[in-house]
């Protein structure tokens, strides 16, 4: 699974991943397992708004690999 974002279209972070859920572009949002539930779970909500799915069995630093960045991340979107 985290092979789809290294070679798929993706936005890192809660910002820019908030922006593509709301304006439809997220196909899959991933949320760090050991991210604060203060940043995860206002995105998770509005993932279940929006009939997104939510992938959470990976920890920050795995994200932040998987995505192809230098640290690691939260929250990783797949983008249609």
């Amino acid at each position: 699974m985290l092979k789809e974002l290294l070679s798929g279209n993706r936005v890192s972070g809660a910002k820019q991943s908030r922006r593509a859920l709301r304006e439809g572009q997220a196909r899959a949002v991933y949320l760090a397992r050991d991210a604060d539930p203060a940043l995860t779970e206002p995105l998770r909500a509005l993932c279940a708004e929006r009939d997104v799915p939510v992938v959470d069995r990976y920890a920050m630093r795995e994200l932040g690999q998987a995505a192809g960045i230098q640290v690691s991340a939260a929250v990783v979107t797949l983008l249609r």
